[in-house]
């Protein structure tokens, strides 16, 4: 990295001048796309080979990154005022067209006039329209520093932790090819290089991205501005009204161990090493005082109070760990089958039907439309025709998504059966 370290670069990053700097100098109007000096095209076409290769894995390692960008206050307050994915349905559509813009970038050569060309320039186009309209509301601006952190949101999880996504290289230096790949892209919506994530080599990439990691998103995921669950739920609703196997609950349990926030594990072993973890913390003092979960982490680049207390007796067991003991029997199933899914996806089969089925379901989104938003319509009349609707009705507090009640297996079947015959006594879910 030139004459900086990565430390001097992610803390320049996370700067009061990279907040207060804006995403864009050009108006809507003069935006000319430019390629960079150093564009490689030879490397640029190995990444879109290696991303069809691993075209589920890498989108599923987005999908949960975007997860992770919501929980960034000033990038979650230019969400929530823009009230374009306030809701399902505007989700739904929002988030469609973003993942639509990122597959098209791999879909063709990057040259003006090429479909992934005007497809860049929709996306730097709506950003400066987006701060304009976040200026005249006083929401502030889209700055650098949340363009270069919302980059993170479709690379840092590929680059930081493949193996969680089942990822696998065709040639040796794929992922310097998709570390020129980004650092391209980031380049062309206007992140500037003093602030591009992607830097010049891939090892230096996944240094800044695991500082990012433990300064931004750990500590934001531990404990998340408000409206973060609200805005995480309407979010991978949307994406579930095109494909059904997405899970909310899951997926957030899944995103946050992802992002290490402390007491999200996953295995037996890290249950177990997490415990001893949180004894070695106390050092002698009273189990029943429990650890600060800010003692755990990186210093944040935004000091927040309230941090969580972490207890240890609340790992001896899967079933006493409090996150893990929220979620429902089906959250937990769907839970087991992330690492079935890698396992699966690392085989030449498995590879070849979940990038298969990938690509359909890509395909109907992209050439019918009106079959997702059919889709979309049967799941939100089933849960009329069956009393547990989405309520739509606004904003929800974080709280709303916390400390839910649990019922016994045999209850919540019924609960969806006769909704009001069991929740008569409150003893149903509240949904």
């Amino acid at each position: 990295m030139e004459n900086t370290t990565v430390e001097d670069f992610v803390d320049q990053l996370l700067s009061k001048e990279a907040g207060e700097t804006p995403c864009d100098v050009r108006t809507a109007k003069d935006l000319v796309l430019v390629l960079p000096k150093w564009f490689n095209e030879e490397k640029f076409n190995q990444a879109r080979r290696f991303y069809w290769h691993n075209c589920y894995g890498l989108t599923l390692a987005m999908l949960l990154g975007l997860v992770n960008v919501l929980a960034v206050p000033s990038i979650l307050k230019i969400l929530l005022g823009a009230r374009r994915s306030n809701d399902v349905y505007p989700a739904f559509k929002r988030y469609l067209s973003t993942f639509l813009h990122a597959v098209s970038w791999f879909e063709t050569d990057l040259k003006p006039g090429s479909y992934s060309w005007e497809s860049v320039y929709k996306v730097r186009k709506r950003h400066i329209l987006m701060t304009k309209a976040a200026m005249l509301k006083g929401h502030g601006i889209i700055c650098q520093r949340d363009l270069a952190l919302t980059l993170f949101g479709f690379v840092g999880l590929s680059f930081l932790k493949p193996d969680k996504f089942g990822i696998e290289t065709l040639e040796e230096d794929d992922w310097d090819a998709y570390n020129q790949f980004w650092r391209v892209i980031g380049y062309m919506i206007g992140i500037e290089e003093r602030y591009n994530i992607c830097r010049s080599n891939v090892e230096e990439t996944r240094q800044v991205c695991r500082l990012i990691l433990h300064r931004v998103y750990t500590p934001c995921l531990s404990n998340p501005p408000e409206y973060f669950e609200y805005m995480a739920h309407i979010m991978l609703e949307g994406v579930s009204s095109a494909n059904p196997t997405v899970n909310t609950p899951s997926l957030l349990y899944w995103t946050k161990y992802l992002a290490e926030v402390p007491g999200y594990v996953y295995t037996e072993g890290e249950r177990i090493q997490f415990q001893q973890l949180l004894r070695n913390k106390l050092n002698g003092r009273s189990e029943d005082t429990g650890v600060d979960s800010s003692t755990l982490m990186s210093k944040p680049f935004i000091e927040k109070a309230n941090n969580r207390l972490l207890f240890v007796r609340d790992y001896d067991s899967f079933e006493t760990i409090p996150e893990y003991r929220e979620l429902s029997m089906f959250s937990r199933f769907k839970l087991l089958f992330n690492s079935l899914f890698t396992k699966v996806y690392t085989t030449y089969y498995g590879r070849r039907f979940l990038n298969t089925t990938f690509l359909f379901i890509i395909k109907l989104m992209k050439e019918h439309p009106k079959i997702i938003f059919f889709m979309l319509h049967i799941k939100v009349s089933a849960r009329y025709l069956f009393n547990f609707p989405l309520d739509n009705s606004g904003l929800k507090p974080n709280s709303a998504f916390n400390k839910t009640t649990k019922s016994p297996w045999y209850k919540t079947i019924l609960s969806y059966l006769y909704p009001k015959k069991i929740n008569k006594k409150g003893q149903g879910h509240d949904r």
